[in-house]
């Protein structure tokens, strides 16, 4: 819990007993002092809940975070485990499977820039 909510619980509380001690005795500057206090207290009141709300959600953003990066980790090692077990089986399939992606990594790697018409540059 937020110093703001205190204390402003505690100003929006002295802010009714004066206001209700000016109702009580007459005094309409007291009532309005009162009045006054209280919006104040209310007004501090309100942003310590705001701050608090705002912590509790950096709170689970880094929670949510933290999970996440657990979880990705463990998915990452899930499948190295897999492909390393793929490879042990199966050594010859992997390596043409390896010479195939390095194949066409090549091939898009190394094409040759499509030729413009100039034409299309001067009669637009």
């Amino acid at each position: 819990m937020d110093k703001d909510r205190i204390t402003g619980a505690a100003k929006d509380a002295a802010g009714k007993v004066e206001g209700a001690f000016g109702r009580a005795t007459g005094d309409a500057s007291t009532e309005a002092s009162g009045r006054a206090r209280e919006a104040a207290g209310t007004v501090q009141n309100l942003y310590g809940q705001a701050k608090d709300a705002v912590r509790d959600i950096s709170d689970s953003a880094g929670d949510y975070a933290k999970d996440a990066m657990d979880k990705g980790t463990e998915i990452y090692r899930d499948g190295s485990r897999a492909v390393a077990s793929s490879v042990r089986e199966q050594p010859i399939g992997a390596l043409l499977v390896a010479g195939a992606v390095g194949f066409a990594l090549a091939l898009m790697l190394n094409r040759q820039p499509r030729r413009r018409n100039l034409r299309d540059y001067y009669y637009r």
